[in-house]
């Protein structure tokens, strides 16, 4: 199966009540009348959710999340105030605000940033029911958060480069010195000090440094993984490490006659093919934790993650049953997913990439 990885499936009969509103609302609202036993649980839960507005802070795909927010809210009543940035960003500025934010979920592109907010006792604990819909190494071991979609590291060389067609064997590779002028990196982007982490794992902190060191030396730094797959379609450079997606939404932009790069996956052991998640938490201070809870639900429901699943994110849907795009290659075969454990909270990674100048 192209794009799913295998999980529990829900039994109907375990949803939650929020989860069952989300879900059964469009059948509900579409009948001509009520039984004279009276509405259903699931219709009353509904319309207890109904006119509410959440505040979701988003670090992931702003168009995606839009379509989602919209779903939600036909499927609900529940308006959702949707405010989209970077999700260090985010995360920093709930810090900030702590108990006084005025957000009511956070919707983050890799576990790092919901790690840090779950360390500060900021994240409410998951409804159980929410929790299982994916398998349980793809959400907070602590159930303070869930995972919602997944991406893996990839190398993006240009086509027809000897990068294409003899391409780094590992991701350790790129620092040795044949790889120098060769390379592009995006030190910056949130997609790359996962990798930086997994290094660390494997590696050590020394190793990784020296990595990083490395790297450096042998490539151009661009600010963002658009700017870095770009660079390689254009052969300014031969080759670099994305999340898979990017190539993807390229070719999308530019077609496919225009498009001439290729993407190259890592082993799976290797730290180069990491899998992480994206994921969401309900802030234990906001004033809707229900309609929070229900929007978490909802992102791990069928219609929401067959949303994802046929967006313009490329990412792949993790809630059993539903398929993600058919180019895409399975994600078991791709790659690991990274723990939560194993990725912490990035403060040593971004240490690093600091360190060595990197980033500022």
């Amino acid at each position: 199966m192209f794009g799913t990885r295998i999980g529990a499936v829900r039994p109907a009969a375990a949803l939650s009540l929020a989860t069952a509103c989300v879900l059964a609302l469009a059948a509900c609202s579409s009948s001509g009348g009520s039984s004279s036993d009276g509405p259903s649980q699931a219709a009353t839960g509904a319309q207890a959710l109904a006119g509410q507005t959440i505040t979701v802070y988003s670090g992931q795909h702003e168009q995606t999340v839009k379509a989602l927010a919209a779903d939600f809210e036909k499927r609900t009543g529940v308006k959702v105030d949707l405010r989209s940035g970077d999700e260090a960003e985010l995360a920093n500025q709930i810090l900030q605000e702590g108990k006084a934010s005025p957000a009511d979920v956070f919707y983050a592109e890799n576990p790092p940033a919901l790690t840090v907010l779950e360390e500060q006792g900021l994240l409410a604990a998951v409804q159980p029911d929410t929790l299982k819909s994916v398998p349980a190494g793809d959400s907070s071991p602590k159930g303070d958060w869930v995972g919602v979609s997944a991406r893996t590291a990839a190398f993006l060389a240009a086509e027809g480069k000897p990068a294409d067609t003899a391409p780094p064997a590992s991701v350790r590779d790129l620092a040795k010195p044949e790889w120098k002028g060769r390379l592009g990196i995006a030190p910056s982007e949130t997609d790359f000090a996962p990798i930086v982490t997994r290094m660390i794992k494997t590696d050590g902190a020394d190793a990784t440094k020296q990595w990083l060191l490395g790297l450096k030396a042998n490539a151009k730094s661009y600010d963002s993984n658009e700017s870095l797959s770009a660079a390689i379609n254009s052969g300014e450079v031969e080759g670099g490490v994305i999340d898979h997606y990017y190539f993807y939404r390229l070719r999308d932009e530019k077609t496919a006659a225009q498009t001439h790069a290729k993407l190259h996956y890592f082993t799976k052991t290797d730290p180069g093919a990491l899998v992480d998640v994206s994921g969401a938490g309900v802030l234990k201070g906001g004033k809707h934790q229900q309609a929070a809870q229900a929007f978490l639900a909802y992102l791990d429901s069928a219609p929401a993650q067959t949303l994802i699943a046929t967006s313009e994110s490329y990412e792949y849907p993790l809630v059993a049953g539903v398929k993600g795009k058919a180019e895409l290659p399975a994600l078991d075969t791709v790659g690991q997913v990274a723990s939560a454990a194993d990725l912490g909270d990035g403060k040593e990674a971004l240490q690093l990439l600091q360190d060595t100048g990197l980033l500022a």
